[in-house]
């Protein structure tokens, strides 16, 4: 990404050509670079990653074409906008330029209130996009982000390796009831974007909250052979960063942490709202293992414990009630 706002690299081997363009573009507020020759612009391109590239075609060595398809072939420059800037004004001319994946063509001899009309206006577009990248990024996991904007959909999957985490806070209704809405609104806040930063930090994610329940996975949908262990210390994490906040705060929020393993089905439910969501027995499991749970204590089942081995401590509690289960063994797990 840019160091500088409204970086632009401006490629012609014409010296001339170069200082126009530079001297136009700083006066209208713009960060010029420069590069004379398409070997240059490739090394530039990937270092600074500008905003947008003015590039010239007839260039000796490699000329605009080639330039354009090197910058589309890295992953690094590959969504950077260029706008070809040119003496060929055939129609053809253009019509190529557009087919190499140019996002306009301006002609030479240029007119400078053009040159930056069009370079503004290709510029707003592509903060536009950012902020719309960002907004998908911050709803969905990279991975499923990146599908839907490369594709325009997400096909739905199955992980036959993946494990769910549930957790609620304690008496949160009575709890709330002595807040006022901006109150309780800033302190689900400030949890749940804690446990958002913990569930980072251990390569997991945040699927959604649903008032004060939150729901994360681990294993999907990034593979992650060691699903259970990385999901349990989150969870074990996200109890003591609630501790610790309560001592800080003065307040005494509790919750109950539950973590089953198992297969999930993932995809995204909605039209004009996504929504990204995990569905099967797991999860319905998942979400009974936290509901017996007990307050501050993660709860686990028969199938997570397997998976963690002798890795975290476990404390049997035999076999309770699960719904619509039957009796499973389950384990509080501890440092």
């Amino acid at each position: 990404m840019a160091e500088s706002p409204n970086l632009v690299l401006v490629v012609d081997d014409i010296e001339e050509n170069l200082k126009v363009l530079s001297d136009t573009l700083m006066q209208a507020g713009f960060h010029p670079l420069q590069a004379r020759s398409g070997e240059r612009a490739l090394q530039i391109a990937a270092k600074a990653r500008p905003d947008l590239i003015l590039l010239d075609i007839k260039m000796p060595g490699m000329d605009g074409f080639e330039t354009i398809a090197r910058l589309r072939s890295d992953p690094a420059t590959a969504d950077i906008p260029v706008i070809f800037i040119s003496a060929l004004n055939q129609i053809e001319d253009k019509v190529e330029g557009f087919r190499a994946g140019a996002v306009d063509y301006v002609s030479k001899p240029f007119q400078r209130e053009e040159v930056v009309a069009r370079v503004g206006t290709h510029l707003r577009l592509r903060e536009s996009q950012r902020k719309t990248e960002r907004l998908l990024e911050a709803l969905l996991p990279a991975a499923v982000a990146a599908e839907l904007r490369d594709k325009g959909e997400v096909e739905p999957k199955s992980y036959a390796d993946a494990s769910v985490l549930f957790s609620d806070l304690v008496d949160f209704t009575g709890m709330a009831a002595g807040m006022s809405p901006r109150r309780l609104i800033d302190e689900l806040n400030e949890l749940s974007g804690a446990f958002d930063l913990i569930m980072h930090e251990h390569g997991c994610e945040r699927i959604k909250t649903i008032g004060d329940a939150y729901l994360a996975v681990s294993g999907m949908p990034e593979p992650n052979p060691d699903h259970a262990l990385s999901l349990v210390r989150a969870g074990l994490a996200m109890v003591a960063s609630l501790e610790k906040r309560n001592a800080r705060a003065g307040l005494a929020w509790r919750m109950r942490v539950g973590i089953h393993s198992g297969e999930v089905v993932a995809g995204i439910v909605g039209v004009r709202r996504y929504i990204y969501d995990v569905f099967g027995d797991t999860v319905n499991i998942a979400s009974r293992m936290e509901g017996a749970s007990e307050p501050m204590r993660v709860n686990v089942s028969e199938a997570t414990r397997r998976l963690l081995g002798d890795r975290v401590n476990c404390e049997e509690r035999g076999e309770l009630p699960v719904k619509g289960a039957g009796p499973m063994k389950m384990y509080f797990v501890s440092d």
